[in-house]
């Protein structure tokens, strides 16, 4: 008896039932269509020392949300007209090329720009650019304690306060974790606002009592009292002094190198392809 085509017969039949039946992807977890989510998506997902319970809710909501997703997805494409699905791959097109390039760049400039500015550079640049750094609102320099007034030393420490000397370091270093709130360093310059926040007592309504250079204040609430001593004053649209835009120049500085320092690598990088025969316009 020919046994042949019977064994050809039955192995049709397998190759057909291989054919229609749906192919196993190994490790998956989940499907949608013909999208698969495997185990090793789910990796590091789950934080080391979550409960078994925790963790199966991380896991089934993650696969929920990646389901959703892709249904979402198919349903846009097949709801959303051709024209701006166009639209939409141009715009993906171009983040892309967005991305890469500001990614690459970001990369030459971290490696490339001299982040080092010299105090005669940024000098330079605020003495060429005085006009441009006028005040948005009042800087202060002063000095304030806020102190107890059943304090055992409320006289000397009042006496030193009024009465600031450099030699009185040590002092102020041993009394003023004593004090409710203190600034003592009266050389930096301070932004209206932040003096309202700290001197509760001063607002934009009685500010012109208070803020006027060379003031002395003894101002006392229920419990305590504010010695203020107001050094300077820079009122609103005078040029801001050196040592205050000083940072801020030192970062246009840097970014104006690194401005620079773009525009002379995509020069260059175009220049050597128009060189190397890889970049040409035709006629």
């Amino acid at each position: 008896m020919n046994r042949l085509p019977a064994i050809a017969l039955l192995y049709f039949v397998f190759i057909s039932c291989s054919y229609f039946k749906p192919e196993e992807k190994p490790q998956a977890v989940a499907r949608v269509g013909d999208t698969y989510l495997f185990k090793s998506d789910l990796r590091d997902l789950v934080p080391e020392g979550t409960s078994s319970a925790d963790s199966i809710s991380i896991v089934h909501n993650f696969i929920d949300r990646w389901a959703t997703q892709k249904l979402l997805i198919k349903a846009a494409e097949l709801n959303i007209d051709k024209e701006q699905q166009e639209e939409f791959d141009v715009l993906i097109q171009q983040y892309k090329v967005d991305l890469y390039t500001k990614a690459y760049l970001e990369q030459i400039v971290r490696r490339e720009v001299d982040t080092v500015v010299l105090n005669a550079e940024i000098k330079l640049y605020y003495d060429e650019n005085k006009d441009n750094f006028r005040t948005n609102g009042s800087l202060i320099k002063l000095r304030y304690i806020n102190l107890p007034k059943d304090h055992p030393k409320f006289e000397l420490i009042k006496g030193k306060f009024f009465d600031a000397k450099k030699s009185d370091a040590k002092f102020w270093e041993t009394y003023q974790l004593q004090f409710k709130s203190s600034a003592l360093n009266d050389s930096v310059w301070v932004e209206m606002n932040q003096i309202y926040r700290k001197l509760p007592f001063i607002t934009p309504d009685n500010r012109e009592n208070y803020i006027v250079e060379g003031k002395a204040i003894q101002q006392p609430d229920s419990l305590n009292v504010y010695f203020v001593k107001i050094r300077s004053v820079i009122d609103k649209n005078e040029v801001s002094p050196f040592e205050y835009v000083k940072p801020t120049i030192k970062e246009l500085i840097i970014n104006k190198r690194k401005l620079d320092l773009i525009k002379k690598f995509e020069k260059d990088i175009t220049d050597d392809a128009i060189k190397n025969n890889k970049y040409e316009i035709y006629k």
